[in-house]
């Protein structure tokens, strides 16, 4: 998905720069052969700044070296423009000056342009980058309160039933109900294992389709089952990565 974002993007760019350039003198052909020359040149300046320098120098608030490479990267991209300038020169206007598009030709316009499609570029993902930290703060949050509670409230016999946290071995789904194995009993509830899960701090992971196990009562693991006590509890294919990576953690 993130490919097509890049493609529409930079889709959306040509077809602005065509048509931009296209209206200075109305040669539109001309415009997309000069714009299919200059693009290389916006697409690197883009992708170095926003994916390198960015990151690398000003998100780690190293502003002089951001500062003195961003110099380097323009006085760079300018000399680029210069050689698309050329080749448009040669292959467009047959070495006659007078026959370039009068908007090629302003080398601060130029410049100005392909800056401002770097720093929009900038701005799209500053804003995903809030985004995705907004995410990540609400999830942060919900795990906060997931293992904040010390109680999980089920539906037993049309009556609301609290469960111990700590006292919860591992739950099991069967055909239309689940079993809630406890330290003390048995309980069994209609309601879907996936409620559950949600429901539960990360310590509960999900090991199968029809398992979920406390991680603090798990007593041996290995790639394809765990025990809880003497009952072993299988790890299926689906989520065997997950289990490795949230027991690596707990080891």
């Amino acid at each position: 998905m993130r490919i097509i974002h890049h493609l529409l993007f930079w889709s959306t760019v040509s077809l602005f720069l065509v048509l931009t350039f296209g209206q200075a003198n109305g040669d539109f052909i001309e415009a997309f052969y000069f714009v299919t020359f200059l693009l290389p040149v916006a697409l690197a300046t883009s992708y170095f700044f926003n994916y390198y320098l960015v990151p690398a120098y000003l998100l780690t608030r190293r502003y002089t070296h951001f500062g003195l490479y961003f110099i380097y990267t323009l006085i760079f991209s300018i000399y680029l423009e210069l050689i698309v300038l050329t080749i448009a020169l040669i292959v467009l206007a047959n070495y006659t000056y007078a026959n370039l598009n009068p908007y090629s030709t302003n080398l601060f316009l130029l410049t100005s342009t392909l800056y401002f499609i770097v720093f929009l570029n900038a701005f799209i993902l500053l804003i995903k980058r809030y985004q995705r930290n907004e995410h990540l703060l609400a999830k942060m949050e919900d795990s906060k309160k997931k293992n904040e509670r010390e109680q999980l409230i089920v539906r037993v016999d049309r009556k609301n039933r609290a469960l111990a946290l700590e006292e919860i071995l591992y739950i099991e789904s069967l055909a239309d109900y689940v079993k809630i194995h406890t330290t003390a009993e048995l309980i069994i509830t209609k309601e879907k294992i996936s409620e559950l899960h949600d429901k539960l701090p990360e310590r509960f992971i999900r090991t199968h389709r029809s398992f979920l196990v406390n991680q603090l009562q798990i007593s041996e693991f290995g790639k394809e089952e765990l025990l809880i006590g003497e009952v072993k509890i299988p790890i299926s294919r689906t989520y065997r990565k997950a289990v490795a990576e949230q027991l690596r953690v707990m080891t």
